[in-house]
Parts: C-alpha cells; sequence; structure tokens
C-alpha cells in the first residue's frame, strides 16, 4: 500500500510539474508562462550584448567586452565553415538562435520545485496559501512544443525569403518542379514535375518539423528527469541517492543545454545555405 501510495503521489507531482500556467485566448488555451520566460529572456540577452556594443572600444577590452567578443567570434566562424555567402544577416541570425535557445534551455537548470515555493509564498503572503496548489507555472521554454515550432515555423519563413532573393520567384518555382529528378525531354519533364513537387515540399517540411521536435524532445525529457529525481527526494530512503543523481544529471544537462542550442544554430545556417545553392 505504501508503494502504491508513493507512486501515486509522484505520479501526481509530475503532473503537477507539468502543468502550464495557461489564460484563454481567441477560444485556444495560450501559455502565458512560457511567453513570459521566453521574452524576458530574449530582452536579457538583447540587453546583455547591446549594452557591450555601445561600450566596445578598440583598446584593451574589459573581460565583460572580451567575452562577448568571443562569443561572436565563435558563432561567426561556425557560419563562415558553414554557409559561403555574405555573412552579415547570417551571423546575427545564428547568434540571436543560439543565444535564445540556450537562455531558454538553461532554465532547466533551476530546480523544478522553485517557482511553486516563489508561488505559495506570494500567496501565503495574501493569506490564501491553499490557492497556490491550483496555480501552475514551468520555467523552461523550449520543452513545451509550442515555443520550439514557432522558432522552426520562424526559421521556415527566413529559409524561404533567402530561396527567393537568391533565385527570384521563377528560379525558385522552376527549382521545385524540376529537382531533384532531372529530365531532358518536354514530356518527361511534365510526367516528372508532380513528383518533384511532392518531394520537394517533404523536404521543405521536414526541415523545420525535424528542428522543433528534436530541440522539444530532449530538452522535454531533460525536465521530465529532474522531475523523477526530485520526487525522489520527498522519500528519505531515496534522499542521498536522489541528491547525487541530481547533480550527476545536472551537471550532464548542461552539456545538453549547450549542445542543442549549437544544433538548432547550425542546422539552421545549413539549411540556409542549401536553399541559396542551385540542385
Amino acid at each position: 500500500m505504501s508503494e502504491q501510495t508513493d507512486s501515486g503521489g509522484l505520479n501526481e507531482y509530475i503532473i503537477h510539474h507539468l502543468g502550464h500556467g495557461t489564460i484563454e485566448v481567441a477560444g485556444r488555451d495560450f501559455h502565458w508562462d512560457t511567453w513570459v520566460v521566453a521574452l524576458i529572456l530574449g530582452l536579457l540577452f538583447i540587453l546583455w550584448f547591446g549594452l557591450f556594443a555601445r561600450k566596445a572600444s578598440a583598446g584593451v577590452p574589459t573581460k565583460g567586452q572580451a567575452f562577448v567578443e568571443m562569443i561572436v567570434e565563435f558563432i561567426d566562424s561556425q557560419v563562415k565553415d558553414a554557409f559561403s555567402g555574405d555573412r552579415r544577416s547570417v551571423t546575427p541570425l545564428a547568434l540571436t538562435i543560439f543565444m535564445w535557445v540556450m537562455f531558454m534551455n538553461a532554465m532547466d537548470l533551476i530546480p523544478v520545485d522553485l517557482p511553486g515555493v516563489v508561488i505559495y509564498g506570494i500567496y501565503w503572503l495574501a493569506g490564501d496559501p491553499a490557492a497556490a496548489s491550483h496555480v501552475y507555472f514551468r520555467l523552461v521554454p523550449t520543452a513545451d512544443v509550442n515555443t520550439t515550432a514557432a522558432l522552426s515555423v520562424s526559421v521556415f519563413f527566413i529559409l524561404i525569403g533567402h530561396a527567393l532573393s537568391a533565385k527570384g520567384v521563377g528560379g525558385f518555382g522552376k527549382e521545385l518542379m524540376s529537382a531533384p529528378f532531372h529530365a531532358h525531354g518536354i514530356i518527361a519533364r511534365i510526367i516528372l514535375a508532380p513528383v518533384n513537387l511532392a518531394m520537394n515540399i517533404i523536404e521543405w517540411l521536414v526541415r523545420p518539423l525535424s528542428l522543433a521536435m528534436r530541440l522539444f524532445g530532449n530538452m522535454y525529457g531533460g525536465e521530465l528527469v529532474f522531475m523523477l529525481i526530485a520526487g525522489l527526494l520527498v522519500n528519505w530512503v531515496w534522499f542521498l541517492p536522489g541528491v547525487i543523481a541530481n547533480a550527476a544529471w545536472g551537471i550532464f544537462h548542461i552539456l545538453i543545454v549547450l549542445l542543442q542550442a549549437f544544433i538548432f544554430m547550425v542546422l539552421t545556417v545549413v539549411y540556409l545555405a542549401s536553399v541559396r545553392e542551385s540542385h
């Protein structure tokens, strides 16, 4: 009976922590917690890099300026390796994607119970601590598929813009109909055109889908593991193993946080390079 009770308590704990703070917008649930955290982190990135950009000097840089320059140079070198064209608009895009996604991923390193403690404290001060159990708040925007889908759809439209800029409307449309299967005769071209169009539509749709699901899957899974470990800490028998497991997973998860941001950024740049090239 105790095992079933512990299991049921852990299930309730995880289900509660997987809940989003929602409001109804246009008849649909809107995850305001995801939007608020993502917005704050995006503004934090702009503020951080903007301040150092305004204070940048040609002389000996400060430690903060040197760190920012190191990040920018690293991103630019990655773009240079994957993108052979004009990088003036691509490097800022890659920098924004990497830093913003990294910031959002890093929220997974904050203890999962911290938002609940803060919310409980607020309601306790307001004199209604029981109401805190009905309030949901998740800290990791990239563990919400809406965030990763929105990022990927944005990248999708940027890719279309680059394709049209490089090839024009006619060239882009012709490529959709004539590649990857080429033909020399008019009849063969007409026959293969629907096949080529279908193949290209699949290829274009797979790009944002893979970007969104890869990032979401890794961050959602990482968040779920943190919740499972945190649920073990409630039981004193599992407290010490839980602390060790939490520390080990947290150290390993730092790599995941950085790696997933890097992969999202690199794939975006690779896709940009591919859409500007002809088959």
